[in-house]
């Protein structure tokens, strides 16, 4: 699936191996790891099958975004947007679960 950022830091965070913007290592790990099973995945389908992820879509105030698992704290929140091409996914923010 194509990515992408609503955040331009999110984006350098994913391209700049330096750039942590204020993350723990790990959490900027999980980030990219997340990030290239987005962009390997047919569909939104792949996550709904690994149950590790977390992926769920969310309601209330953020109807129309849904979010997965970046540790037991984090996660990332996006929303999956369709294109000519099929669906993008916009990656929105990485937030405080908890």
């Amino acid at each position: 699936m194509d990515v992408d950022f609503e955040d331009a830091s999110l984006k350098r965070l994913e391209a700049d191996p330096r750039f942590t913007a204020g993350y723990e290592a790990a959490i900027v790990k999980a980030f990219r790891k997340r990030l290239q099973l987005i962009r390997a995945a047919p569909d939104e389908r792949v996550f709904y099958a690994m149950k590790s992820l977390h992926y769920e879509k969310l309601r209330g105030d953020r109807d129309g975004q849904c979010s997965m698992r970046l540790n037991d704290q984090w996660r990332l929140l996006l929303r999956l947007q369709q294109t000519e091409d099929g669906k993008t996914v916009v990656i929105i923010s990485i937030i405080d679960y908890h």
